[in-house]
Formats: C-alpha cells, sequence, structure tokens
C-alpha cells in the first residue's frame, strides 16, 4: 500500500489485524507456511499499528490464480443516467464507480463474493455511489473523503465471520457516499426469490 507523501498511514483496526491473522492460519494449514514463520508473522500481525505494516505479511502467500483475477478493475460510470449492478454477478476484487450525474448503484446482497476483501474506488461526482450490502459485511470507509456529498456508513451490526470487508476509498464529490442494508421491501424480494 503506497501512502501518499504528507498523507500519515492509516491506523490498523482488530478486523484488519484479524483479517491477515486468519489468512496465515490458513496459509500454515496448507502447508506454505512451518510453525516458525507462522509464529513470527502472527506476532507481528497481532502488534502492527497501522495497515501498511499487514500486507507484506502476506503477499508472498497469495496463490497465482487470485493474483491472476486481480488484474484490471471493474470501472462502472454513472454518466448522465446512472448505473446499477445488481441480482447476481461476479464480485471483482477491485471496482471504480464512478458517480458522474446519475449516480452509481452496487447492489451485493444476490452475489457470491469469493475474496475477503472488496476494494471499491469511489467517486461521487454529482451523482452519488450507493453500495447496497447484505447484514454481517464489513464496511471501513476510513479511506473516503467526504467531500459535500459527505461518505455514510448506515450498516446495521458487526461484521460476521467468514463474511467479506468492504474497504472503500475516494472522494463523496457533491453527491456521497453511502453505505447501507438492503431496505425491508428489498429483504422480502430476496426471500421470495429464495423460496422459489
Amino acid at each position: 500500500m503506497a501512502i501518499e507523501p504528507g498523507r500519515r498511514p492509516l491506523r490498523a483496526s482488530d478486523a484488519d489485524r484479524e483479517e491477515v491473522v486468519e489468512q496465515l492460519r490458513e496459509a500454515a494449514a496448507e502447508g506454505r507456511l512451518d510453525m516458525e514463520e507462522l509464529d513470527e508473522r502472527l506476532g507481528l500481525a497481532l502488534s502492527a499499528k497501522t495497515v501498511d505494516q499487514l500486507p507484506p505479511l502476506v503477499e508472498d502467500l497469495i496463490p497465482a490464480e487470485a493474483i491472476a483475477g486481480a488484474g484490471e478493475p471493474l470501472v462502472i460510470k454513472g454518466g448522465m443516467h446512472g448505473q446499477t449492478r445488481a441480482g447476481e454477478w461476479k464480485v471483482p476484487p477491485r471496482i471504480v464507480a464512478q458517480g458522474g450525474m446519475g449516480g452509481v448503484k452496487l447492489d451485493f446482497t444476490r452475489t457470491v463474493v469469493r475474496h475477503k476483501v472488496v476494494e471499491v474506488e469511489a467517486d461521487g461526482g454529482a451523482g452519488c455511489v450507493v453500495l447496497v450490502v447484505p447484514e454481517g459485511w464489513g464496511v471501513d470507509l476510513d479511506g473516503v473523503h467526504g467531500g459535500i456529498g459527505g461518505a455514510w456508513n448506515k450498516t446495521k451490526g458487526e461484521r460476521l465471520p467468514g463474511t467479506p470487508l468492504l474497504r472503500v476509498t475516494g472522494s463523496g464529490g457533491m453527491g456521497g457516499v453511502y453505505v447501507r442494508n438492503p431496505g425491508r421491501l428489498q429483504r422480502r424480494k430476496l426471500r421470495r426469490a429464495l423460496e422459489q
């Protein structure tokens, strides 16, 4: 993670550290780390003060197929009329959402995510960027500059084990960046879809 000149590194949260600890334990179970390496890296992960100290601990443990899938980000532009991505769609590890005039809405409620962290670079523009996530997902908006529209996390509850972390960076612009859980009507539609 590159730190811009004059900008201090972001402090690591317990969730950030725990995510790396989980990756290290998985790597040891798969035989990619011996017990001595595991102990050393666990100690470094648990004592990490900033998020930039964490990636080097797992960089050499990422499987080749994950690196191949982490190439170009999915770019969604709101333009004049807006864009929505909903239903069943494949979530890549990196997304760029540019609100433009019409805004962008990304609905993750019916997706299957194979990544522990999904990085979203959001620019609210004059519209806005709305991210709808299932309850229990982790959300990190610390990397978003609010701008005029602000950055709002309206999700409920804490992150559940095994769920993805949505790490959002960028700017709220004029329209803002909003992360929320599905509303009552949307939850009802989801239940009906699952019953069929």
